[in-house]
């Protein structure tokens, strides 16, 4: 094990129980800030438009309509010229 990294197990050990938490919390956002960006991220409480409600519903159409399959990754790039 390098230097630093010994010292920082060194320091670790040395906190009391009650900082251990905020401290994994602190590595785990510089460890993956995209997983803790999303636990913190607020609830998405706002009502559904009524267009948003009218895609879903047209959306659910087409799926029925084509064996309840999409559309295939490679297709859609496709079709978008990717």
């Amino acid at each position: 094990m390098n230097d630093t990294r010994q010292h920082a197990h060194q320091l670790i050990d040395r906190l009391p129980e009650m900082q251990l938490s905020g401290l994994v919390q602190f590595l785990e956002t510089i460890i993956d800030p995209v997983t803790t960006a999303l636990r913190n991220a607020p609830i998405d409480d706002e009502p559904e438009t009524d267009d948003e409600k009218a895609a879903v519903a047209e959306a659910h159409d087409w799926l029925q309509k084509n064996g309840g399959r999409g559309i295939p990754h490679d297709e859609a790039m496709r079709r978008l010229g990717l």
